[in-house]
Parts: C-alpha cells; structure tokens; sequence
C-alpha cells in the first residue's frame, strides 16, 4: 500500500485512536488515519501481523485480545479519542467497543456483517454505547444498487442523504459532449448539473468553463438524484436501470444484493455451490431464482444465459475468481453491466487497465464512513464534515460540509472569495433545495455545501480559501 499526499492547511493535534483488528481493512483505516496525522495503536492477536502494520507505518502495536480490559489499558483507553473494531469477529468487535464506551468517552466504531444484527442497530447504538454500526457487506449491496439503477455509472456517489449524486462515466467516441466545452455543455443542458472532475491519460483536472471533454475522458458529474437519468439521456446513453442481474455466490454479500435488486423490480437470479445454503436463500428470497451449481463453470453461465443477462456480479468471496469471471463475462455479452467486487487486491493500476466494469472496495467504503465522523471531530471552526469520498485513485476528494456557524466563507459572496487552486465549490444545499451556485451566491449558516478538490485532508471548509 502506498501512501497518498495530504494537504495539510493548519496545524492541528490528531486524534487518539485505537484499532482492534488488522486484517484488509484495519490496515486500510491505518493507512488513511495516519496519513491524516493521527496517533494510531493497533491490537490483534497475530504478532507478525501487528508488527508488519506497526513497523510500516510506524503506529504502536499490541499483540493481544482487543475485548480484555486490561489490553485496553495498556492501549490508552482512557485516553482515546476514536476506538474502531473491525476484527473478523461479529460479537468480538461489539464487545470491545462496549467495554471501550465503558471506561473512555471515545467515539466507538463496530465492524459487523451478520444480517441478524441489522434491526438491532438502534439498541447497541442506546445501550452499547456505540457511535456507528458499519455492515460492509449491506453497504457494498448498497453501492452496486446504485450503479445497476444507473448502469451507465462507473461510480455513484451519494450526497446530502441521497438528493444528490456524484457520478463519473467514460465519454465513447460519437458521443455528443465530445469536443464542446464545459460552458456550451451547461448551456444545452434542460437541468442544471455540474462537470466536476477530468481524467484524461492519468491526469486529473477541476475544469473551468473553457475546458473542453475528449474521447476516453472520464468524467464525473454532480446532478440531483432525479436529473442523472436525464442527462445520460440528452447525451445519448439508454439511461434505464438494469431488467435482470446474475449474481455468483450466495453469501452474505449475494443476499442482501438480492434483497436490495428485489425491491426494485430488477429480476435475481443466485448461482451458489452450497446446497444447504441454496435452500436457505429459497426460503429468505421467494422472489429470486437459485440455481446449485458451480458458477465458475463456463458451461453453466452458458446454460443460464450469461450471454443475454443484464448486469453480472461476480461474489465468490475471492478476489482472483471474481476478477476472471467479471473478464469473462465481458468477452462473451458485450452490453453486459458488470460491477466487480475486491476486497484484497492491491494492484489498483493493474486493475484499473482491465475490463472489470465498475470496481468496488469494500474496505474502502468503511474507511471513508469511519474518516467522514474523524474529520469532523477535527474541527471546531464553524462548518462540519457529512460526507466524504475519495475518487480518482485517491487523486480527489468531495466533502460534504455543513455550515454552523458565520465565518470568513460566508461574508462574501463566491466571486469574491479567493480560493485555493483546484477547489471547486460544487453545489449548495439549502432547506433541501439543491443550489448549482453562480459567483453571486453566497454561502450562509446552516447551508450543507459540497466541493470538489485535489487538495486532500480538509477538515474545516475555512481551508478552501487561500
């Protein structure tokens, strides 16, 4: 793992935090707590692994169980700021941080998969004194939701609790944005939207109204939820969800998958090798069709029409099938909506250059979740991170702040504040009424505001302004 530039704005002390588990994604949160400034101490009970992570990027590490008490002391408890659970252990991660919001008043952050816990989330939350319950596997579900309702969508990225959305797409030979500028593309446009970003040969680019969209480019857009369907319209994409999906492996990954497909009309049907597991899905997915059988059998993606299907989700719980099947289910239905799931590969550059359709990294997913609440903690100038993501191979950043109190952002208007270079101050929420803002508007209190930047590490929107 490599470690990504952070801007750093002001100074600031980090925060405490401890980690119980270091496993994918223990080390993903590592990497991206440290590099925020943050004082890290890790616990697991593999002695190799702790001293790999705590060697590499120089955090204090802790052989041991993360629920005793004892270990805990030994951590900083009582002293911690942040204490996040993500061991391979439901029930593990759940009583560490009940013990950890026993002894410390640090913000407490569970790891937890198993579907059961679900309905259950409000009373740990009461009664463990958790901060947040994260279920990769439901959020996962989730993500790939978005990107089969929105299958032209490399990416969907949701903002100010799903009235907007973020979404980056490649721009194809003949399509009708190419060679127009960012200027003459808004003017044509029936809704108001706003280009936020370019990739175009590995460089990234906050364009400007003089910059202009080329074939290859990949482009990312920030639109209301009910506007992204009309864009990809007007610019002459199918823009309607996907009827049916084939997804292999009827984990617990598959299962809320198919839950979440179900409920938007989309037709499931489940490819699982387990026998007994495929009668359970039966009886929990009425509505799916389960088949027993091998799902990395040519012959029998064959026999249940990969070649006509819609959308392919390859979730064999390993990384190498799911990137061999996502392959070969693009060579053999070239219209295919294929979303690939990864959770241990590393070869991000490798990854990027084959025809895996949309990448999603669910460790990823509970890194920015866990970093949007650490960001906000960070702050006490009068704004607030909601949200946040990383896109672009960690090369930009989108944050949601909301406003909460007067402060140099909001004494000008927006032609009149100097801004960093490469912030883009995408749009402007206000009273749930989604602003794309002009150089006249203003930003006031209580606003949620959202920008674009290659600068990573803002804490505070007071930072955007140079």
């Amino acid at each position: 793992m490599g470690f990504f530039s952070r801007f750093q704005p002001q100074e600031h002390h980090g925060l405490e935090i401890i980690i119980v588990g270091c496993g994918t994604v223990g080390a993903t949160l590592v990497e991206r707590l440290s590099n925020e400034g943050h004082d890290i101490t890790i616990i697991d009970k593999d002695r190799e692994r702790v001293n790999e992570i705590a060697n590499y990027y120089d955090v204090m590490g802790i052989v041991g169980n993360g629920a005793r008490y004892g270990i805990l002391m030994d951590a900083g408890i009582q002293q911690a700021d942040v204490f996040i659970a993500v061991a391979e252990d439901d029930e593990l991660n759940l009583l560490c941080c009940s013990i950890a919001s026993k002894v410390s008043n640090c913000a407490t952050f569970a790891r937890v998969h198993t579907p059961d816990y679900n309905s259950e989330v409000r009373y740990f939350q009461e009664k463990l004194g958790l901060t947040m319950i994260i279920n990769p596997e439901l959020s996962t579900a989730m993500e790939t939701a978005r990107l089969l309702y929105q299958p032209n969508a490399l990416e969907v990225n949701p903002f100010y609790h799903g009235r907007a959305e973020m979404v980056k797409f490649e721009v194809y030979e003949d399509n009708t944005l190419v060679g127009k500028t960012i200027a003459e593309i808004g003017a044509e446009l029936p809704h108001e939207l706003l280009i936020c970003v370019i990739e175009r040969q590995g460089e990234v680019i906050i364009p400007g109204g003089n910059d202009h969209i080329e074939v290859g480019d990949q482009v990312s857009f920030v639109a209301s939820r009910e506007h992204v369907r009309d864009f990809f319209e007007h610019i002459g994409f199918d823009s309607r969800q996907v009827a049916d999906c084939m997804i292999i492996g009827g984990g617990t990954s598959g299962y809320f998958l198919a839950n979440q497909l179900i409920d938007m009309g989309i037709e499931v049907k489940i490819i699982e090798q387990n026998r007994a597991r495929c009668e359970e899905l039966s009886i929990l997915l009425p509505k799916a069709i389960i088949i027993n059988g091998d799902g990395t059998s040519e012959e029998l993606l064959h026999e249940e029409n990969l070649q006509h299907i819609e959308s392919f989700i390859p979730l064999t719980g390993i990384d190498e099938e799911n990137i061999l099947l996502s392959l070969h289910a693009s060579q053999v239905n070239d219209d295919v909506k294929v979303v690939t799931k990864i959770d241990r590969v590393n070869y991000k550059d490798v990854i990027r250059g084959m025809d895996l359709g949309s990448v999603i990294y669910p460790r990823y997913i509970i890194a920015e979740a866990i970093l949007s609440y650490v960001r906000g903690m960070m702050n006490s100038q009068g704004s607030n991170v909601e949200t946040l993501y990383h896109m672009f191979n960690d090369r930009v950043e989108a944050v949601e702040f909301t406003i909460t109190e007067e402060s140099p952002i909001t004494e000008f208007h927006l032609k009149d504040l100097a801004l960093r270079k490469n912030v883009l101050i995408a749009t402007i929420e206000r009273k749930g009424k989604l602003i794309f803002p002009s150089g006249k508007d203003r930003i006031h209190v209580g606003d949620s505001v959202m920008i674009v930047t290659t600068n990573l590490g803002y804490d505070n929107i007071n930072q955007v302004l140079a």
